[in-house]
């Protein structure tokens, strides 16, 4: 009893806690979920806001600057007016220019060609010093674009830029200021940024250009700073927080300024900013210690009003199921609790009663279990009797006579069905005649109460026969003195196989139980008669597979003679391969005096409309000869001279087809080649230009032996790009694939003007081809059918041949000239 006392205090010290900080933890539940709720909100619209107006200082900032650097591009714009013809007009304006701009350090001036012509300073004045900044960023992207700014440099701590400007006029020259950064200091005052705030300036590499006084140093590299990384990253978005220097969080706005590249960046310390949300969240901590403190006495209080009467019950139920069905509990609260004992008190006396009748059911349900038991010992039985024979005459008798055991029927019937007859055949009996009278053993499908059952695929039961419809079955087994009747129908998804009917003498219903176990057994005999008509269609299909094989040997036979007929067609394919293969051949002659391309197209039905027809492509196109080949030939054999050209054509022959460009024609030693034409290329500009320094090479090898052989020979190349007409010309019997336009003659005209060993190019081309050559320019050409002055280049080189390559150029060009 003492155990038992001990066990129940424990149980209500458990319950007592659970009821006490159930109610705590709600009410703290609640409090919190209100103050975490409020401060978040605070928080994102402290945030926001913060967020929004550095957001507009920023972006204020970013245009006065742009509006600064535009306005020395413009005051340094007037320097290079082309009113000032001389150097001293130059010096005068670039000495007023730095007495009215302080941000300007220093100016100097560049001819057409990229030298220095003129350099002043706030300290010094220096007349043609001759440095040559041709390939400067400088001097070549002003040249293209009109002006250009530098990249920012350090001296020390002090931040410099250049803004470079071309003068009016063809080739005039350019003007390059250096520009002192320190006035971007001006946009970064504590007036604009606030007593709180930071701000600065960085380039696109991440390195402050400015800031304000509270801000990172100038020169110092924030390239690491999540916030700048993601502004000055391609495509970059700015980010609305981030970290300082040391590593503390911050709020940060950005613009950025695209014509520079640059960023301007106004950040506030996260904890001073968010410093109001720490003083709402610890009002919100006082307030969930005062809830907590009612909710514990509370709970406390109402935990103690119910463990009494729950005892109680605890008690009673634990007697109660040690069997004692005579206890009752006492509890008198007025409330459910005393309801729930009430209940209680009348449980334990309906549970005495139940107990009785459970005994009885018990010795009931082991009685079934017994039978259920014969039951499944008579199907294995029968199962194995189904798998052990293909005959019917051995396995149907095995199942009628199981069924009349199982079932403690009178008769049990098994019928097959004749689908070609539609009807039911008797096959089996068990307690009846098979041959009385006659009327059962064959029953017609439409007249018998088998077929209900069967088009329901469900047994049917009928307790009293003497009431059932009139039918051949019904009154022979009435006769017999049978009074009750279970049809069970042998189907499975193939069809209708038959029926299962077992008879009584004693009229009554069948039970389920027993309905269920006849279904089984109908299975079993599914399975016995569908065995036995499947061997019956196996033994049949052999008979018919013997026949097959002799209707086979005849066939066989058969295929002989179409054999025969085989040899004779694949004769007659023979002969068109041989045609065929004359006509391939016939195309390989073609290809000889045309470029493959065009020969593969005319030779070909696919495409040769679309191709061929005239249409209006952007095309590069090359023309080439040998310098001196015209007073070779007055002087050398005929010969000789036909062997220098097919020397010369084969080399470039192999050099043209490795760059798939399209010859288009031969004259003499000119040769004029097309790319992207009729085969399109996307670099056909750039195939273009390397395949005419490669063309150079090799002509360059074969000048040397050709000098052994005492003929002096050079090389050139011109090459222009623009728009041409593309298309057949000629007759009928004569069509050859050419362009028609002035990019021709540009090229032809180009060509001509190359000395030995140059390959020039039109800017065009070299526009294209810029980041991959050396190339020096050349003084504007007067070609002829040209009105105006023509801009070229001479390609030196391709970026990654050896220097020692271009000078053996350079000597063999010098050398031809002097020739």
């Amino acid at each position: 009893m003492s155990e038992v006392e001990n066990r129940g205090w424990s149980l209500r010290q458990g319950l007592f806690a659970k009821y006490v900080v159930s109610l705590v933890g709600l009410v703290v539940f609640v409090l919190a979920v209100n103050g975490v709720t409020e401060t978040w909100i605070s928080y994102q619209a402290t945030k926001a806001s913060l967020t929004a107006a550095m957001a507009e200082k920023a972006d204020a900032s970013a245009r006065r600057i742009d509006q600064a650097v535009s306005d020395l591009q413009r005051q340094i714009s007037w320097v290079t007016r082309a009113s000032a013809k001389t150097l001293e007009d130059r010096r005068a304006d670039y000495v007023q220019l730095l007495s009215q701009v302080p941000a300007v350090t220093q100016l100097y001036q560049l001819d057409g060609q990229g030298r220095e012509q003129l350099r002043v300073s706030r300290t010094s004045i220096s007349f043609s010093s001759g440095n040559d900044l041709s390939r400067d960023l400088r001097f070549t992207d002003t040249v293209t674009h009109g002006s250009n700014f530098s990249a920012v440099t350090f001296k020390g701590t002090q931040p410099m830029m250049s803004i470079s400007v071309a003068h009016s006029g063809f080739n005039a020259g350019v003007t390059v200021a250096d520009i002192d950064l320190d006035f971007l200091e001006d946009f970064m005052t504590e007036a604009q940024v606030g007593k709180v705030g930071i701000a600065y300036v960085v380039d696109p590499r991440g390195q402050v250009l400015a800031s304000s006084a509270k801000g990172p140093g100038v020169g110092q590299d924030l390239a690491k700073l999540p916030q700048v990384a993601a502004v000055i990253a391609p495509d970059g978005q700015p980010l609305a927080s981030g970290t300082d220097g040391e590593g503390h969080a911050v709020l940060s706005a950005a613009a950025t300024l695209p014509k520079l590249g640059w960023a301007v960046f106004f950040e506030q310390s996260t904890a001073h900013a968010l410093a109001p949300i720490r003083d709402q969240l610890l009002r919100g901590a006082l307030l969930i210690a005062l809830g907590l403190a009612v909710a514990t006495l509370a709970g406390s209080l109402l935990a103690r009003r119910m463990l009494v009467p729950i005892t109680a019950l605890r008690a009673g139920a634990h007697r109660l199921g040690a069997g004692d069905f005579g206890q009752r509990i006492e509890v008198k609260t007025h409330d459910e609790l005393e309801e729930l004992a009430d209940q209680f008190n009348s449980m334990a006396g309906q549970l005495a009663q139940s107990y009785a009748v459970l005994e009885a059911k018990v010795e009931e349900r082991t009685r079934d279990l017994a039978q259920s038991i014969n039951e499944l010992k008579v199907l294995e039985e029968v199962g194995r009797a189904v798998a052990s024979s293909l005959d019917l005459n051995a396995v149907l008798p095995t199942v009628a006579a199981r069924a009349l055991e199982i079932t403690h029927a009178d008769a049990v019937l098994i019928y097959s069905y004749d689908a070609a007859e539609r009807r039911f055949r008797l096959v089996e009996a068990k307690g009846v005649e098979a041959t009385q009278d006659g009327a059962h053993t064959m029953l017609d499908e439409q007249t018998s109460l088998l077929s209900d059952s069967v088009r329901s695929g469900e047994p049917i039961a009928i307790a009293e026969l003497e009431s059932a419809p009139d039918h051949p079955l019904r009154d022979v087994a009435v006769a017999a003195g049978f009074h009750a009747v279970l049809f069970t129908p042998l189907v499975d998804q193939q069809g209708v196989l038959g029926a299962l009917v077992v008879l009584r003498r004693s009229a009554g219903a069948f039970s389920p139980n027993l309905i269920g176990l006849m279904r089984t057994f109908a299975h079993q005999a599914v399975l016995a008669m569908r065995n036995a008509r499947l061997f019956t269609e196996v033994d049949q299909k052999g008979r018919e597979l013997a026949l097959t094989h002799a209707t086979v040997q005849q066939q066989a036979a058969k295929l002989t003679e179409q054999t025969e007929q085989l040899r004779e067609w694949n004769k007659s394919l023979e002969d068109r391969v041989e045609k065929q293969l004359g006509e391939i051949e016939r195309i390989r002659r073609l290809e000889r005096f045309l470029a493959p391309q065009v020969a593969q197209i005319i030779a070909s039905s696919d495409g040769h409309d679309a191709l061929l027809e005239s249409h209006r492509r952007e095309v590069t196109v090359v023309f080439c000869d040998l310098r001196g080949f015209t007073s070779f030939t007055e002087t050398t054999e005929p010969e000789e001279a036909m062997n220098v050209l097919r020397e010369y054509h084969a080399a470039l022959g192999k050099l043209i087809f490795k760059y798939e460009g399209t010859l288009d024609r031969y004259a003499g030693d000119g040769v004029m080649i097309l790319f992207n034409a009729p085969i399109p290329f996307e670099d056909h500009a750039m195939r273009a230009v390397k395949m005419a320094l490669e063309m150079r090479e090799e002509i360059g090898l074969l000048t040397e032996r050709w000098k052994n052989r005492g003929h002096s020979l050079g090389f050139g190349v011109g090459i222009a790009l623009g728009y041409a007409t593309l298309g057949q010309v000629g007759f009928e019997h004569r069509l050859e694939y050419a362009a028609i336009g002035s990019v021709t003659n540009l090229a032809s005209r180009l060509c001509d003007e190359a000395k030995a060993g140059q390959v020039i190019v039109s800017r065009r081309v070299f526009g294209v081809v810029e980041q991959s050559v050396d190339a020096r320019p050349i003084d504007d050409l007067h070609l002829k059918g040209f009105n105006h002055p023509v801009l070229a280049m001479e390609i030196l080189r391709w970026r990654g041949e050896s220097a020692e390559v271009v000078e053996v150029e350079e000597r063999r060009r010098s050398s031809a000239t002097n020739k």
